[in-house]
């Protein structure tokens, strides 16, 4: 999110999370001076290998309940912020990505976020192959983000029967041209969901 009055518009659809990202290389980096949301939206703030005192200081500030690593943050980074929010790590997949690399984490993280491999970090509008989540054994809640559309409900279905999974996390499908959330379709998504 980065509007004020598209926030308010997207927080009307009681979504369970919403992300603010804080990395300054981001097209969507938000640097408004405060995020007036309601108590029943949770706050996420999304980071890319920034350090552990800026994140501190932006949970005080924006009343961040969870922080989203999309760097090369280390299990004792993570550990390091768990006492000031909750831990989403995320991991990008491709064919050659071994799931037992998070093993290593589960103990630091509340969550675990699987995006798509890019040179982005994150925002692709690429899916991966969600096939390789056969491969993830661990018992960590996770989301699923890269590339996520309506066309996707019925597969999503699926695998929220056959995986431990927390949410997803979509972005550039449900964008309009100027970077706003399309209200519209992210109302027909949910409805969708959570039927």
């Amino acid at each position: 999110m980065k509007h004020s009055q598209n926030i308010t518009e997207i927080e009307s659809l009681f979504p369970d999370l919403m992300g603010f990202i804080f990395y300054e290389k981001s097209k969507r980096f938000f640097n408004l001076p405060e995020i007036n949301l309601n108590n029943k939206v949770k706050r996420v703030g999304v980071f890319v290998n920034e350090n552990i005192q800026e994140i501190k200081n932006k949970i005080k500030k924006y009343k961040l309940d969870y922080v989203q690593l999309h760097g090369e943050e280390n299990v004792n980074f993570c550990h390091s912020l768990q006492p000031f929010a909750k831990i989403i790590k995320v991991f990008k997949i491709d064919y050659n990505f071994n799931f037992k690399k998070t093993e290593e984490f589960e103990e630091v993280c509340d969550y675990f976020l699987f995006d798509t491999k890019s040179q982005l970090h994150g925002g692709s509008g690429k899916k991966f192959d969600w096939d390789l989540l056969k491969n993830y054994n661990c018992k960590k809640d996770f989301f699923l983000s890269g590339g996520i559309d309506i066309s996707d409900i019925e597969e999503i279905k699926k695998i929220v029967n056959s995986y431990p999974i927390a949410g997803i996390d979509i972005n550039s499908k449900f964008e309009l041209d100027n970077l706003e959330k399309d209200k519209e379709k992210i109302n027909l998504l949910i409805k969708k969901l959570r039927l």
